[in-house]
């Protein structure tokens, strides 16, 4: 396939690799940006591809593969390291909500409503608070997991209903 039959087959396939965007994102700006990078590794690496196979899926697999990327090089960038001298950053007082009074009380307030809730309701929403997954919860309670994912949804209410007037 000469360039100019690969470049006109990768144009005529723009649309749909546009509509396949929407699987991962949904920010219109963000698509273009996914679509345009696809096309660019796809001349780049023209010739890698080969003649029998598939172009739509080939690009579908670079579009994933740098959505992927893109992904994961995020959230490397939201990770922060403290190279400063002595630590300066880790050694700074914490403003956490904790170390304020007004936070203090909105916190115990809130703690306050959730312990008085039902136990059926409770252990299941701590145990999902504090990190266990739906299936680890259904083991431990020898419950379901669709009830455990109800009764960590009425617990959710029940908080909220108690939580109505106070922001």
């Amino acid at each position: 396939m000469t360039l100019a039959d690969f470049s006109q087959s990768i144009a005529v396939l723009r649309p749909t690799l546009r509509s396949f965007t929407y699987h991962f994102t949904s920010d219109r700006e963000e698509s273009q940006d996914l679509v345009q990078d696809t096309i660019l590794k796809a001349l780049l690496y023209r010739d890698k591809f080969r003649d029998d196979t598939n172009l739509k899926g080939w690009l579908f697999t670079i579009m994933r593969n740098t959505y992927i990327n893109n992904y994961r090089k995020a959230q490397r960038a939201k990770t922060s390291h403290d190279d400063s001298k002595e630590l300066y950053f880790l050694n700074t007082e914490d403003t956490h909500t904790f170390n304020r009074p007004e936070e203090s009380m909105e916190f115990k307030e809130v703690w306050r409503n959730m312990n008085s809730i039902k136990d059926e309701f409770l252990i299941p929403f701590k145990m999902h608070t504090t990190g266990y997954k739906y299936h680890e919860i259904a083991k431990h309670l020898s419950i379901p997991i669709g009830t455990v994912k109800n009764r960590i949804f009425h617990a959710r209410k029940e908080i909220q209903k108690k939580l109505v007037g106070y922001h």
